[in-house]
């Protein structure tokens, strides 16, 4: 059955948007590559002046889970480029993990919340195990 006129309009209509907010999607992407790549050298030297100084432990580790997160975002936007405009859920667990830890190491003030931050990790671990099984790598 040969398509009329009125659904070859929509088809291309369709395709012209989508094309137009991938264009947006893309130019956003890099623009948050470009402020994380310079978010990471600035956390890169911050790191580098409290090694130097009199800081404390804590610190130095939170700034180091920091600088990984930054280096974790930029892992999964070049992720996106690489594997045909598609973000990997993995990326997004390994991110979360770190983020969690952060929390822990900043915030462990209180016991119930420490447990409770742990068991979130736990969590993002069984997803992440789930992630990588072979039974949904196939669907």
């Amino acid at each position: 059955m040969p398509r009329t006129s009125l659904e070859e309009r929509h088809s291309t209509f369709g395709k012209i948007a989508a094309e137009i907010f991938q264009w947006v999607l893309n130019i956003s992407l890099l623009t948050a590559g470009a402020l994380l790549s310079y978010s990471l050298f600035a956390e890169a030297y911050s790191l580098y002046q409290l090694s130097i100084g009199d800081s404390e432990k804590f610190q130095i580790v939170e700034k180091i889970v920091i600088f990984f997160l930054y280096f974790e975002f930029l892992a999964l936007i070049v992720k996106y480029f690489k594997s045909n405009y598609h973000f990997p859920l993995r990326y997004f667990l390994y991110i979360g993990i770190t983020a969690m830890v952060r929390l822990i190491i900043v915030d462990h003030s209180n016991a119930m919340h420490t447990l409770l931050f742990a068991l979130s990790i736990l969590v993002m671990i069984i997803a992440l195990y789930i992630v990588h099984t072979d039974r949904l790598h196939k669907s």
